[in-house]
């Protein structure tokens, strides 16, 4: 699956169904130099974290088609994966300052319920790990087959979902994001940080199951809960309740721009937190009262603020937030995820901008979503290339120390040509299998 993030990105899944209409010659002044982190002539890669250091952690396709697993540091890739858990797949998530990388990846077991809880569809079963030092460390569930990840706090706490051995008793069939029959109940969790520890987080009064998808270095969580019928646990994520956690458990409803009870036939349609920096402030996304629509939020102090979304797109999703309260994600056109063209997008000061229009006009990438951003402003996510492939991407702010940077198109305004760019075989199976998620 994953992201990610789709450490989910939790909203954006099923682009690769897509001719996406790709503007082109994008003008505004440029603040960004971009990497395409490649490699090259690979049809899927995502790059989902990244630390203040510059490492950063995703995934990226085997030569065998299997997703590994990967970190990247100065532009070089390292494959993670091996010897891994012991299955074919697995992708990284989140990364903290020492270098601790998180993610989920398949056993060499198969799911006795075939929940496809990584949603590769291998049947194998899924659990988060913990890299460190090189060694990777699965984590334990709460008597369950199956855990996936939500993200990382510098004291080495991670955030993410578990199963219980409680059996849910709703009658579901497969999820739109491939996951499932979900046939096991599961929670909000809480890893370390000592080895092996791990604490459920209760979910909102009413509600039966949950997911934590970010944590901060006080141990506040963000995340979701509802039912085991409203509730698809990531990449593709979807909710009726975004929940804060504090750093004992206590769980807080935060409020949405009047959507009440999000219909999951509608894909990403949903509540809840997908990040937490240092400040309490949380960015996710928020359903409005058709209970189909949703936009990109952030909540403070229990206030929620609705960014909006791009000019011309219909929905939206707030997947990073950094110290300084800049934000990143993806903002998307009609009808939606499931047909609509993606756009990474920056927040800050109460402007969204594409991020497209901020990086060389010449790239080698379109870029599609954003998944997070350090306190120095560098931002990773992914986008696609000419030839339809999905590379994952760095884009690091210029400085005057760099001599700036150049737009690579005229100053001025400038007409946005376009021309249709359609992802390659190699990469919408590849992005099928891994969902859309970052952390």
């Amino acid at each position: 699956m994953r992201f990610t993030s789709l450490n989910s990105l939790p909203a954006l899944g099923l682009l690769s169904a897509l001719a996406l209409s790709v503007p082109q010659g994008a003008q505004a002044q440029t603040q960004y130099t971009l990497t395409d982190l490649g490699p090259a002539g690979n049809p899927f890669g995502q790059a989902t974290s990244l630390n203040n250091s510059g490492l950063v952690a995703g995934l990226d396709t085997a030569p065998n088609g299997t997703q590994h697993a990967v970190a990247w540091y100065w532009g070089t890739m390292t494959d993670i994966s091996q010897p891994g858990l012991g299955g074919p797949n697995s992708g990284a998530g989140g990364v903290n300052k020492f270098g601790q990388i998180i993610g989920s990846a398949e056993t060499a077991k198969n799911d006795p319920n075939n929940e496809n809880f990584c949603g590769y569809g291998t049947g194998k079963q899924c659990l988060t790990f913990l890299w460190d030092f090189g060694v990777m460390t699965p984590l334990p569930t709460l008597g369950g087959t199956n855990s996936n990840y939500g993200g990382i706090n510098n004291l080495g706490e991670v955030a993410g979902i578990a199963e219980t051995n409680q059996r849910t008793g709703c009658a579901m069939g497969v999820a739109a994001n491939g996951t499932g029959p979900q046939v096991l109940n599961f929670e909000a969790v809480v890893w370390g940080p000592a080895p092996g520890q791990i604490r459920e987080l209760s979910p909102l009064p009413g509600d039966t199951v949950g997911m934590a998808l970010g944590i901060n270095d006080a141990g506040q969580t963000v995340g979701a809960s509802g039912s085991c019928a409203n509730t698809v646990v990531p990449g593709f994520s979807a909710a009726p309740h975004a929940v804060l956690w504090e750093s004992d458990g206590t769980p807080h409803s935060l409020p949405s721009l009047g959507g009440s009870d999000p219909d999951t036939a509608v894909l990403g349609a949903g509540n809840f937190g997908c990040a937490i920096n240092n400040s309490g402030i949380v960015a996710g996304q928020a359903t409005l009262s058709d209970n189909k629509t949703f936009h990109p939020v952030l909540w403070e102090d229990g206030i929620i603020t609705d960014l909006g979304v791009l000019k011309g797109d219909l929905v939206g999703v707030a997947t990073g937030v950094n110290n300084r309260g800049v934000v990143v994600g993806a903002s998307v056109s009609a009808p939606g995820p499931a047909g609509g063209n993606p756009r990474a997008y920056v927040w800050r000061n109460g402007v969204m901008t594409d991020l497209n229009t901020l990086v060389p006009a010449d790239s080698s990438l379109y870029l599609l979503t954003a998944f997070a951003i350090n306190d120095s402003g560098e931002i990773v996510g992914f986008g696609v290339t000419d030839d339809g492939d999905l590379h994952g991407f760095l884009a690091t702010p210029c400085s005057a120390n760099m001599g700036g940077c150049s737009t690579g198109s005229p100053s001025g305004a400038e007409t946005l040509t376009k021309r249709k760019v359609v992802l390659s075989e190699d990469a919408r199976n590849a992005l099928l299998r891994s969902g859309l998620r970052g952390r």
